[in-house]
């Protein structure tokens, strides 16, 4: 209790609020014409947050929300057009299907689309190729030279530290352990990352082929031609107009009017303003969350979403004032969707992926748990960015699974291994000596490669758990699949067009897509999309991380088993501080690869698909 009120206490001193909202002047702006405003910045995510705190900060928002939004926008008579500000958002190639898609709707509901950049990157330009107007500034420059991806390896990294990688794998093209063992791909797996690309690039050219009205040879004419000037670029068709951002403001208003209102948050929820004139106002904010949190939930019949978001792991996330873990932790979502199961006025449900995969266990338990709600209600699986491996296994027991053209989904296969860092230490200065009892012990200590027994075990291991993978995929898709599955496993990586063509999934369409298909499924007319569990606000997120969170005592929803073994130094730390010090898409994909190292070093196998940058 007395947290809880140092807590409040802290918020009550450092800010007032006054009861006042961003809408205060709405019946004004319901006389004036509207243009919706997006700016386009920070990162686009899969999983919804709920930030009702004034001071909450805004860098993120969901694929869905901001679908919403627009959605809202090509309904409402007010909006007479919609207009996109380009910042640098971070936006995945499936996501920019879904978002050229609701584009696609606000245009046929008869409203333009007016989008303004500094710059165009080749995923940037491929969004807003969909609008009615793109301009950008002078000299700004529409970097349209195609798509450039990477695929890293360590073995010289872990050479030189004197550590030595020891990997088995299920699948010939499993190839998410060649960054340990290799110091360049295998035939295998440079096939697969090219006809990834291939298929990626396909993609994007239709979508700048469709949105500026041309065919796709001329699409791809223009990418071997860039990059281009701002000059340039209007002068070979790409974008329509070269103006600073007052002069794509005058040209708005005077298309539809000077008096038209440029809402920047439009569709969002109203937040709270901050007022100094009152020193008690805040309480009645706080008050608010609190009340808010405790409000009955809604019986009107709803289709409800579950998240399988970031990489897949055992146990529960750990929330603290600073938001939850990442990841997709089994037991939240064991417990996620049997709630939707239970939940009687939840009538269907949609699992949501977007995961390179993980822990094998973890993925067990939630495809478990998807096979209690399809034995209840209609159940659906949608595909975002990535949904391979363990993000296929728990999506296998759907009976329809959509993915959007460009989703990296399959590798259906199994990894293990460990890094040998005795030599590593030893360069240090640092010895150890092993004490074990038992005949495989040290089967996955670091002090030494396999041993021809250990290895034989471990393989077994592997392919037993590889094959209980290819039993549920054979078992649910069955006569659906194309090709023998031994063609289409092993570890191979598909996009969604692919992967559809192959059997793998049933329809290239987005998350809406899905959400109408189970609600005829279901037989619904009016009905609300729920998130399940409902995000938490900010001030819950305060008190659970205060220990007043609420314990669910009817049923048994256990963490991580406790002694599971942990890294105790990352290789960022044996190789260098400089490391922290490089470009930041490389850092991330070096941290995606350690990631991987911990779910192996916890549980021996992995569900992962090859971590690889994406163009």
């Amino acid at each position: 209790m007395l947290r809880r009120m140092l807590v409040l206490a802290v918020f009550a001193s450092a800010i007032v609020v006054r009861p006042a909202y961003a809408d205060d002047d709405k019946s004004e702006k319901k006389s004036k014409p509207v243009a919706a405003v997006f700016a386009l910045n920070g990162s686009v995510t899969e999983t919804p947050s709920s930030d009702d705190f004034p001071l909450a900060t805004a860098d993120s928002v969901s694929l869905r929300e901001l679908i919403n939004r627009l959605d809202k926008a090509a309904k409402d008579p007010a909006v007479k057009c919609v207009v996109f500000l380009s910042d640098g958002a971070t936006i995945g190639t499936a996501q920019k299907e879904e978002l050229r898609q609701a584009m696609a709707r606000v245009r046929a509901a008869g409203k333009e689309i007016y989008s303004h950049a500094d710059s165009l990157q080749m995923g940037e330009y491929a969004l807003l190729a969909g609008s009615t107007r793109l301009s950008i500034v002078p000299t700004g420059d529409v970097w349209l030279t195609g798509m450039h991806g990477e695929s890293m390896f360590l073995r010289g990294l872990l050479d030189k530290l004197g550590v030595h990688p020891d990997f088995l794998t299920c699948g010939t093209h499993k190839s998410a352990a060649e960054m340990f063992m290799r110091k360049a791909p295998s035939k295998e797996a440079d096939e697969m990352q090219n006809w990834l690309m291939d298929s990626i690039y396909e993609t994007y050219l239709k979508l700048i082929a469709d949105g500026r009205h041309v065919d796709v040879a001329k699409a791809k004419s223009w990418v071997d031609s860039g990059p281009y000037v701002a000059n340039h670029a209007k002068d070979t068709g790409l974008i329509d107009a070269v103006e600073q951002r007052q002069d794509f403001e005058a040209a708005i208003k005077s298309k539809f009017g000077a008096d038209i209102a440029f809402d920047k948050k439009y569709g969002e929820k109203p937040q709270p303003k901050i007022d100094f004139s009152s020193p008690f106002a805040v309480f009645k904010i706080l008050g608010d969350a609190m009340n808010e949190s405790k409000t009955k939930k809604s019986t009107k019949p709803a289709i409800g979403i579950v998240y399988v978001d970031g990489e897949i792991s055992l146990g529960k996330k750990t929330a603290s004032l600073f938001g939850a873990a990442g990841g997709a932790h089994s037991s939240d979502l064991r417990k996620a969707l049997d709630e939707a199961a239970k939940d009687d006025s939840i009538k269907a449900v949609v699992l949501r992926v977007d995961s390179p995969g993980g822990s094998a266990v973890a993925s067990e338990i939630i495809l478990d748990a998807t096979r209690r709600v399809k034995a209840k209600k209609p159940f659906v699986v949608s595909m975002g960015d990535v949904a391979g491996s363990g993000g296929y296994y728990v999506a296998c027991a759907a009976d329809t699974i959509f993915a959007d053209a460009a989703t990296i989904t399959g590798s259906i296969g199994v990894v293990s291994g460990k890094l040998v860092t005795n030599p590593a230490w030893e360069k240090l200065g640092v010895t150890f000596k092993a004490y074990e009892r038992g005949a495989n012990a040290g089967m996955l200590a670091n002090d030494h490669t396999f041993t021809p027994e250990e290895r034989k075990k471990m393989q077994g291991y592997m392919d037993e758990i590889y094959e209980v993978f290819r039993g549920h995929v054979t078992a649910i898709r069955g006569d659906r699949l194309k090709k023998p599955l031994d063609e289409i496993s092993g570890g191979r990586v598909y996009t969604g067009k692919q992967a559809l063509e192959l059997g793998l999934v049933d329809k290239i369409g987005t998350l809406e897509d899905a959400i109408k298909f189970i609600a005829d499924k279901a037989s619904l007319g009016d009905y609300e999309v729920r998130v399940v569990p409902e995000p938490k606000n900010f001030l819950e997120q305060i008190m659970e991380s205060a220990g007043g969170g609420k314990e669910d005592k009817k049923t048994l929803d256990t963490a991580t088993p406790i002694g599971r073994p942990q890294l105790s130094q990352s290789l960022l730390e044996l190789a260098a501080p400089e490391l922290k010090n490089l470009d930041p898409a490389r850092l991330k994909l070096l941290k995606s690869a350690l990631r991987q190292l911990q779910t192996l070093h916890q549980e021996g196998v992995s569900l992962m698909m090859p971590a690889y940058l994406a163009p």
